[in-house]
């Protein structure tokens, strides 16, 4: 049966199966923070929550528990919302990918959603004995014709909302200020569909050599 392989659900025989079926481990990183009015906070974590686990499933390897919290972009975490500092992320992350490449994990594939700067260095900076590590902002890729807008990167803009419409419409409130006018849930499976494509055949197809997706 094809599911993804959470950490937090297996035993450690199941974890040890895996681990000899293939070292590899995918760690989704996403951020709790303003998305707008018509965004939930954690909708960069849903997306790259989503997009670890069909990787897993797809790969049968280990998918590691949401880092939930990141590195915070400076509009203020609003009500109810939370950031970490740089360090704080970078020491939290150094740690578990070193307890998890003891543990025997070979290959780490980070996903994340944040472009705040001091969020990037944070995960460029993780450390690795002898392991293969890349980490991928996944809105950071070349949409090219996908995308409508050329603005670079806006919250609850026409790249999130199209993935949030596609993955959680549900969590999607267009009477709130109304949505950006090129977003949809068709673009936003499209989006998706090039997203996840571009992580297996650069990061995780055996036959290639990991390597972030070009920008």
């Amino acid at each position: 049966m094809t599911r993804p392989w959470r950490l937090k659900e297996l035993t450690p025989v199941e974890t040890a199966q895996r681990l000899a079926h293939r070292p590899a481990m995918i760690v989704p990183v996403g951020s709790t923070e303003p998305h707008g009015p018509s965004l939930p906070f954690g909708c960069d974590t849903l997306i790259v929550e989503r997009l670890a686990d069909d990787l897993s499933a797809r790969f049968g390897i280990l998918r590691a528990p949401t880092i939930d919290y990141g590195v915070a972009s400076g509009r203020g975490p609003g009500p109810g919302g939370a950031a970490l500092r740089r360090k704080t992320l970078h020491r939290v992350m150094n740690e578990l990918v070193q307890a998890w490449e003891t543990s025997g994990v070979r290959e780490f594939v980070v996903l994340t959603a944040e472009a705040n700067e001091a969020h990037q260095e944070a995960l460029a900076a993780i450390v690795v004995q002898s392991a293969r590590l890349v980490t991928v902002d996944v809105f950071a890729m070349a949409f090219g014709d996908l995308l409508t807008t050329t603005e670079a990167r806006p919250h609850a803009g026409e790249l999130d909302t199209s993935l949030m419409l596609h993955l959680a419409p549900e969590l999607v409130r267009p009477g709130a200020g109304g949505l950006p006018p090129d977003a949809s849930a068709e673009k936003g499976a499209r989006l998706y569909d090039y997203i996840l494509e571009q992580v297996a055949r650069h990061c995780l197809a055996p036959e290639e050599t990991c390597a972030e997706p070009s920008a």
